[in-house]
Formats: structure tokens, C-alpha cells, sequence
């Protein structure tokens, strides 16, 4: 299996072209004053499925021949790649199935279905859905689509960083967050091309840290899968995104998901941004490591913004640092 080429990129670019308008790369002072950095956010959370993957998911069934789509395709997910899925099946008439966990995300759930797929729900996690969802395919003759381990995936979100180095070509770095790593690798794949001196930083929560590990000792790992962060929650690395990240990729970095939520509703609150967690896990990442950030031209990807009630009520009940609550600072003085 061999990763995209830029060529590859460009094709998707042009293929998607016809689909999906461009995303909007925003700068916001309040999140500049947070990090210390000059910090812009691209908006992928503005995708119809409200993530960044329904560019991988058409760019895929775009391109399977005629036999492989009218047998169908089979997905699984917590919910973004398997919205992309649905959406681009629907789109070129494709017969879908999805395997999720068991109570899934209900808005990510209820999407897929209006999207006309079938629901399955299997497993406690990621990583038992993806077994049950094999064995579906094997059984009905459909192809299995996995969430990263495929090049026109990797190549149709990389479009996404061809917009942002396009948007703003003079980042110092760009921080993405890792739940497979398709989105990371797409990034190391774009950025080796047209932004050779900005650094790509991967992001991935410390309760799940399977990619991060897997690329730290340069080998696919399987680690526990604790996180509550459904886009981050994934117990194995996969052999693709590991691959290029491994050649190219600047660092990779673990955050909790008590700062996740924090950078949430930074986002929500200064930025105007709904993100749900994984989309707001790269700015966690900046905000976590000053330092590191500090004065330089940042990029952070919010990759989704399909964030459940209950979890959307989580970040707004994380208490906020003190700097946003200057009533305390002046009582206490």
C-alpha cells in the first residue's frame, strides 16, 4: 500500500472541486492573547457532515469501479468517518453499511441513518467494531473501507492542507489532531510539497495514545482505549498514516481530556467555533505548551464540530483558568 502522491492530492483536489466548497481559515485575537501565538483555526467543522473526513469518503467512491459499487461498501466508525461514508454513497448511489459501538454519539447516529445507510451497532469500541464490520463485509461481498489504511482517503483529506498552505503560506507550524491519523499524514504528505519549513505536530489524547506510542517506537502498538473523545478513540495505529508519519512528521504530543474540554469552550467562546472534542484537541495542544508556540505563526485544525448535548454540557462545566475570571483575581486581592 503506498501513500499518496502530490499528484494524487491534486486530482482529488480537482474531483472534490465539484463537491465541496473551500473551508475558511479564521485568526481570532482572543485565542492569539490565550496562546501567545498567532493562531488560526481552519474551519473544517463548516463540511456538510460538520468533519473533515467527507473529503476522503468521496474522493474514495468516486474512484471504485463499477462492481464495487453496486455491491456496496462497509464502514466503521464513531461517527465522522462514518458520516463521510454515507454521505458520499449517497451522493454517487452506493449501498452502505455502517458499524458503530453500541450508543454511539446520537447526533453522528441519527445522521448517518438520514443519509440512508444502514446502522449496526456492535462492541464496546472502536476496536471491536472494526472486526464485526470485516466479518459483515466478508459475508455480504461488500467493500470493507477502513478508517485509514486507504491512499484515496489520505489523499482527499490532504485537500484540506493544500487549502490551508494556500490560505496562509507562511505557518511556522500546524498541529493535527490523531485518532487513525489519516488527517496527520495528509498533512506531513502536503506540507513536504509546498511548505517544507513548517513543522507538522501531531495531537492525540493521553487516554488513547495507540498512534502516538505506535509512532514512538516505530511499530504498530495497541494500547488501552479510555478516552472519552469519540474522533481520538482508536486502540491501534494503522499501518498507512503510521508509515508517512514516521518519515515526516516534526513531533507528536499527548493532551488530556480535561484540557480537551477546556479547549473547547475556548473555542466555543472566543472563537464562535462549536467543536467537538477532536476538533478542539490541536488547540489544546498550543495552549498546553506555551513555550513551545510562543511568537510563531500556528495552525490549528478544528477537524469536526459534531459535538453531542452531553458533551457540549462537559466542556462548558470545565472551570475556566483565571485569567477569564477576573472577578476572583480581584476578590482574592
Amino acid at each position: 500500500m503506498e501513500p499518496p502522491t502530490l499528484a494524487d492530492v491534486l486530482d482529488a483536489q480537482r474531483l472534490l472541486a465539484h463537491h465541496l466548497p473551500p473551508t475558511p481559515t479564521w485568526n481570532y485575537p482572543a485565542l492569539d492573547a490565550a496562546a501567545g501565538a498567532t493562531v488560526f483555526v481552519k474551519h473544517e467543522n463548516a463540511q456538510p457532515t460538520g468533519a473533515f473526513k467527507v473529503r476522503g469518503g468521496i474522493t474514495l467512491l468516486s474512484r471504485l469501479d463499477p462492481a464495487e459499487r453496486q455491491h456496496g461498501v462497509v464502514g466503521y466508525s464513531t461517527g465522522n468517518h462514518a458520516q463521510s461514508l454515507a454521505y458520499a454513497a449517497r451522493l454517487f448511489g452506493v449501498p452502505c453499511t455502517i458499524v458503530m459501538p453500541e450508543r454511539p454519539n446520537p447526533a453522528k447516529a441519527d445522521a448517518v441513518r438520514r443519509l440512508g445507510a444502514e446502522l449496526v451497532e456492535f462492541g464496546a469500541t472502536f476496536d471491536d467494531a472494526a472486526p464485526h464490520a470485516r466479518a459483515l463485509a466478508a459475508e455480504r461481498g461488500m467493500r470493507l473501507v477502513s478508517a485509514a489504511d486507504e491512499p484515496d482517503i489520505v489523499a482527499g483529506v490532504a485537500t484540506a492542507y493544500a487549502e490551508l498552505f494556500a490560505q496562509q503560506p507562511h505557518l511556522d507550524a500546524v498541529v493535527v489532531p490523531v485518532g487513525s491519523g489519516s488527517g496527520a499524514a495528509a498533512a506531513c504528505l502536503v506540507a513536504a510539497a509546498l511548505a517544507p519549513e513548517c513543522e507538522v505536530i501531531a495531537v492525540q489524547a493521553a487516554a488513547s495514545p495507540a498512534a502516538h506510542d505506535s509512532w514512538r517506537h516505530g511499530e504498530l502498538v495497541r494500547r488501552p482505549n479510555r478516552t472519552a473523545v469519540e474522533g481520538l478513540a482508536t486502540g491501534s495505529g494503522f499501518a498507512l498514516p503510521q508509515r508517512v508519519l514516521r518519515e515526516r512528521l516534526a513531533d507528536f504530543v499527548l493532551v488530556d481530556d480535561e484540557q480537551i474540554a477546556a479547549a473547547q469552550r475556548r473555542l466555543l467562546l472566543d472563537a464562535h467555533t462549536l467543536a467537538e472534542g477532536a476538533g478542539a484537541a490541536a488547540l489544546a495542544a498550543v495552549l498546553a505548551d506555551p513555550d513551545r508556540f510562543a511568537g510563531r505563526r500556528v495552525a490549528v485544525v478544528c477537524t469536526g464540530g459534531n459535538a453531542s448535548e452531553a458533551e457540549l454540557r462537559r466542556c462548558l462545566h470545565v472551570a475556566p483558568p483565571a485569567a477569564e475570571r477576573p472577578w476572583e483575581v480581584a476578590a482574592a486581592q
